[in-house]
C-alpha cells in the first residue's frame, strides 16, 4: 500500500519540529538523510528526499507551483512546485508573500490579564530622586562628540584599576564611558536630536548614579548644548554631576587627571544608595534577538515573548525594535495593537523605515545576515515572523521613536534599525534597565550601563560558549520543555540579573558596546 508505514519509519518528532498544525513545512532539529520516513502527527509518513541541516525546512506535503509555503501559520513564500520530503530553498521557494494591511475600524485588542498585586514578584533595584528605579548604579562617563572620546574611555579604564573596588564600593557597579564616533561635524535636524537625546538619557538613565560631562570645547554638540537638551525634557535631571572642559582645563593628561579626581570624589556618594525591594513593575525590559537561526523563532524567541507576557501581566514595560524585522509580519503586530489609531501608527512607523532604506538604496530582504541564512532564515518574513515572537502575546500599548522612552507601560515599539550595536544602545536610552538579547549562532555584545543577558535557541551554541551567554531555551527543540516552562525560567534570570544577585556575562566579560544610529547611513 503507498501509505505503509515502513519498518524504518520515525516520529516527525525525532527529526523536526510542526511550529503549527497547519503548517506544510517541517523544521529540521537533527540533519535528515535521503530516504529517511518520518511519520507526521496524523500517522501519515513522508519520505524525505534531502540531507536537510538544522534550522531548515521540508515539505511535509506536496505544495504545488503557486501556492503559499506556510510556517508559523503563515505565508514566508511561494511555491515554484515543492514536492513532500523536499529541502525549501531559495531554487524552490519564491520570497512573494501576500501584503496584507487591512485593520479593523473598530479594532480593540483587550488589556493584558494583569497578576493581583500580591501575585506580582520582587527584585532588588536603586530608587532615583524622579522615582525610577535602576538595576545597576554606575558612575559614567559622557563625551560629548568624538573629540572627548579618548579622554572619557582613558578615565573609566584607569578608575576602575586606581580607585575603585568593589570591596570598598559593594554599591557600585563600576566606572564606565560611552565613547563614540559622532559629534561636531554633524547636520542640524534629526541627527543632532538623536544624538542629544541618545547622551541625555544615558546620563539621566536609573542605572546611573553620577556622571561626568566632557567635551573639547570647540565643537558643534558641546557641553552646553547638552545640559540644555538635558534640562528642556520632562524629567528633572537631579544626580551628582561634573563637567570637563579639555581645551579649558589644558589638554589629555589635565582632562583625565581632573576625571580620575572627580571619580574618586564621586565613589563614596554613589555608594550611599543602596538596593531595596521593588515589585517587578517597575523593570523595563528590552528584547532584542541577533546572530539568529532557524530555530530562533521556535524556541528562544517566543521563550522570551512568554517572560516579556509575565513582566507586562506584572504591570511592568517591554521595549521591541528592529523595525527592518517587522517587514513580512507587520500584519501580525499590528492586529495586536490596542487601538486601530495604534495600528495605523505602527504600519506607518514600518513606512518610514521602507522609505529611509530606500532613500540609501536599501532593501529589506537584504536584512538577513549570512549567518541567519545559513541557519534556515531564508528570507525577511521567516525572520521577521519569527522575531515578532520575543514580544510577547500582549496588545501593543504605543509606538515610540528611537531612544526615546514610551509613554506607556506594557509592550511598546521603538523605531530603530537591526543592527546589534545601534537598536541595543537606543533599548537602553529609551529607558531598558535589563536587556535580554536572544541568539541562534552565538554573539557577545553588552551595554555600558545595562546588563544584557543572552538566550541561546539551541543547546549546541549555548553549551560551546557558555562562558558568553547565559541561558539556554534549546531543550524546547529537544522536546524536553515547553515555551512557558523555559519563559518562566527566563523571567527569574532577569530578576536575579536586575537584582545583583548573578551577574550577566556580558557584565562579567567587560561588554559595554556603545553607539547610537546616524540617519547618514543605512543598517538593516
Amino acid at each position: 500500500m503507498a501509505n505503509s508505514i515502513t519498518p524504518t519509519a520515525v516520529a516527525i518528532s525525532d527529526y523536526a519540529i510542526i511550529v503549527n498544525p497547519r503548517d506544510n513545512v517541517a523544521v529540521v532539529k537533527k540533519e535528515t538523510f535521503p530516504g529517511l520516513t518520518a511519520l507526521l502527527p496524523n500517522r501519515q509518513p513522508v519520505v524525505i528526499k534531502h540531507a536537510v541541516p538544522p534550522g531548515h525546512r521540508f515539505a511535509t506535503r506536496a505544495i504545488p507551483a503557486g501556492d503559499f509555503v506556510c510556517q508559523y501559520n503563515q505565508p514566508i513564500g511561494t511555491s515554484l512546485g515543492i514536492e513532500a520530503g523536499e529541502w525549501i530553498t531559495p531554487e524552490n521557494m519564491s520570497n512573494d508573500v501576500p501584503v496584507v494591511r487591512d485593520l479593523p475600524a473598530d479594532l480593540h485588542t483587550p488589556a493584558p490579564d494583569y497578576l493581583e498585586l500580591d501575585e506580582i514578584g520582587t527584585f532588588m533595584g536603586f530608587r532615583r530622586p524622579d522615582g525610577r528605579v535602576g538595576t545597576r548604579n554606575f558612575i559614567l562617563i559622557v563625551p560629548t562628540s568624538m573629540c572627548a572620546s579618548h579622554e572619557a574611555a582613558q578615565i573609566s579604564m584607569m578608575a576602575e584599576f586606581l580607585h575603585y573596588k568593589r570591596a570598598q564600593f559593594p554599591n557600585v557597579d563600576g566606572v564606565v564611558a560611552i565613547p563614540h564616533n559622532k559629534g561636531c561635524g554633524c547636520q542640524d535636524g534629526s541627527n543632532l536630536d538623536i544624538m542629544l537625546r541618545t547622551l541625555s538619557n544615558y546620563a539621566d538613565h536609573p542605572n546611573v548614579g553620577a556622571v561626568i560631562l566632557m567635551d573639547l570645547g570647540c565643537e558643534k554638540t558641546n557641553l552646553a548644548k547638552v545640559e540644555k537638551y538635558l534640562l528642556k525634557r520632562e524629567l528633572s535631571f537631579n544626580k551628582p554631576v561634573a563637567k570637563i572642559g579639555i581645551q579649558e582645563i589644558g589638554g589629555t593628561q589635565a582632562a583625565i587627571e581632573e576625571g580620575l579626581r572627580l571619580v574618586k570624589e564621586m565613589l563614596p556618594l554613589v555608594n550611599e544608595n543602596v538596593r531595596e525591594e521593588f515589585p517587578v513593575s517597575e523593570l523595563v525590559l528590552g528584547v532584542k534577538c541577533g546572530s539568529s537561526d532557524g530555530f530562533s523563532g521556535i524556541s528562544a524567541n517566543p521563550a522570551l515573548g512568554a517572560a516579556a507576557d509575565i513582566l507586562v501581566r506584572s504591570r511592568g514595560t517591554v521595549l521591541i525594535t528592529e523595525i527592518p524585522e517587522f517587514c513580512g509580519a507587520e500584519h501580525v503586530v499590528a492586529n495586536r495593537a490596542k487601538d486601530a489609531e495604534t495600528g495605523r501608527e505602527i504600519y506607518e512607523m514600518i513606512d518610514w523605515y521602507k522609505d529611509y532604506a530606500s532613500r540609501f538604496g536599501g532593501v529589506m530582504n537584504n536584512n538577513p545576515s549570512p549567518g541567519n541564512i545559513a541557519g534556515g532564515l531564508l528570507n525577511i518574513t521567516i525572520k521577521s515572523l519569527g522575531a515578532m515572537s520575543k514580544s510577547g502575546t500582549t496588545r501593543v500599548e504605543g509606538v515610540t521613536e528611537y531612544a526615546q522612552a514610551p509613554k506607556h507601560r506594557g509592550l511598546n515599539i521603538m523605531q530603530g534599525p537591526g543592527y546589534d550595536q545601534e537598536s541595543t544602545p537606543a533599548l537602553v536610552a529609551a529607558g531598558a534597565t535589563v536587556v535580554v538579547f536572544t541568539t541562534g549562532n552565538g554573539t557577545t555584545i553588552g551595554n555600558a550601563i545595562a546588563p544584557v543577558i543572552k538566550l541561546a535557541s539551541n543547546n549546541r551554541i549555548f553549551e560551546k560558549m557558555n562562558r558568553d551567554i547565559d541561558i539556554s531555551a534549546g531543550d524546547i527543540i529537544e522536546g524536553t520543555a515547553t515555551i512557558d516552562q523555559i519563559g518562566e525560567q527566563v523571567f527569574e534570570h532577569i530578576r536575579l540579573v536586575a537584582s545583583g544577585e548573578i551577574l550577566a556575562k556580558a557584565e562579567e566579560n567587560k561588554h559595554r558596546e556603545f553607539q547610537f544610529w546616524a540617519e547618514q547611513t543605512v543598517t538593516l
